[in-house]
C-alpha cells in the first residue's frame, strides 16, 4: 500500500470527519482543515486520537486564497506535497430568493465555489507535474436538481460540476483525476438535529426511505482516490438513495 498525503478541507463536519478516518485506514496521511481558531479543533483532535486516529490539522478560511497558499506551503514543509485533495468545505444560508441578502449569497459562494479555486489552485499544478494525484469534489444533489430556498447553494454546488468537468480536461494526461460526488441527504448530527417531523417528511421523499451515513460518501471518496480508479475523470458518482436519478 502506497502512503499518500490526503488534504480534506472542512474536515471537522459530519461528512469531512468520515473522510479523514476512511483515508487514514487505507494508510494515508491526512491532513484535516479547519477555520483559523475553529473553537471545537482541540476536543475533535482528541476524539479522533481517543478513537485510534493520529491527523495533523492546518487552519486556512478556504475563502481566502492567500490563507490557501499559506496552508498549501505548511503542509508541504510539514509532511510533503497533497497527493489526494478532497475539497469539502462548504456553509448554507438558505433562504428563498426574494429575501435573501446579498451577504448570503455571497458567503456561499466564496466558501462553497470561490474555495475550489483558492485551495486547488496551489496544489493541483504540482501534482501535475509529479504525474499523479487525486481531486475529489464535493457537491451536492441539490447541484444537480436544485432545490427551493437554495439558489445561493444550488449555484454553488452545481459551479462545482462545472470546475470538475473542466479541471478533468486539463489534468487528463498529466495523470491526475478530477471528480466529483454528490450527496444527497447525510445523517450528520446538524440534519439529526432537525426537528423530527421534518426529518421524516424528507427521508419519505427517498426512495430508499433512508438518510445516508457518512461512511457511505467516505467509501466514494476513497475509491475514487484509489489507483483502482484511475481511468475515472470528469464524473459526478451520485450518492443520493435514488432521490435524483440523471
Amino acid at each position: 500500500m502506497t502512503q499518500r498525503v490526503a488534504l480534506v478541507t472542512g474536515a471537522m463536519g459530519g461528512i469531512g470527519t468520515a473522510i479523514c478516518r476512511a483515508l487514514a485506514q487505507q494508510g494515508h496521511r491526512v491532513i484535516a482543515n479547519c477555520l483559523p481558531a475553529f473553537p471545537q479543533k482541540e476536543a475533535w483532535l482528541n476524539e479522533q486520537k481517543d478513537a485510534g486516529f493520529d491527523f495533523l490539522a492546518v487552519e486556512a478560511d478556504v475563502a481566502d486564497f492567500e490563507q490557501c497558499r499559506a496552508m498549501a506551503a505548511e503542509i508541504e514543509a510539514k509532511v510533503g506535497p497533497v497527493d489526494i485533495l478532497v475539497n469539502n468545505a462548504g456553509i448554507t444560508r438558505d433562504k428563498f430568493f426574494h429575501k435573501m441578502e446579498k451577504s448570503q449569497w455571497d458567503a456561499v459562494l466564496r466558501v462553497n465555489l470561490d474555495s475550489m479555486f483558492n485551495v486547488t489552485r496551489h496544489i493541483a499544478p504540482k501534482m501535475a507535474e509529479r504525474g499523479w494525484g487525486r481531486i475529489i469534489n464535493i457537491s451536492s444533489v441539490n447541484g444537480v436538481k436544485g432545490q427551493a430556498g437554495q439558489t445561493n447553494y444550488s449555484a454553488a454546488k452545481a459551479g462545482i460540476l462545472g470546475f470538475t468537468k473542466a479541471l478533468a480536461l486539463e489534468m487528463a494526461s498529466k495523470g491526475v483525476t478530477v471528480n466529483a460526488i454528490a450527496p444527497g441527504y447525510v445523517a450528520t448530527e446538524m440534519v439529526m438535529a432537525i426537528r423530527e417531523d421534518i426529518r421524516q417528511a424528507i427521508i419519505d421523499t427517498i426512495p430508499m426511505k433512508r438518510l445516508a451515513a457518512p461512511e457511505e460518501v467516505a467509501a466514494c471518496v476513497v475509491f475514487l482516490a484509489s489507483d483502482q480508479a484511475g481511468y475515472i475523470t470528469g464524473a459526478t458518482l451520485n450518492v443520493n438513495g435514488g432521490l435524483h436519478m440523471c
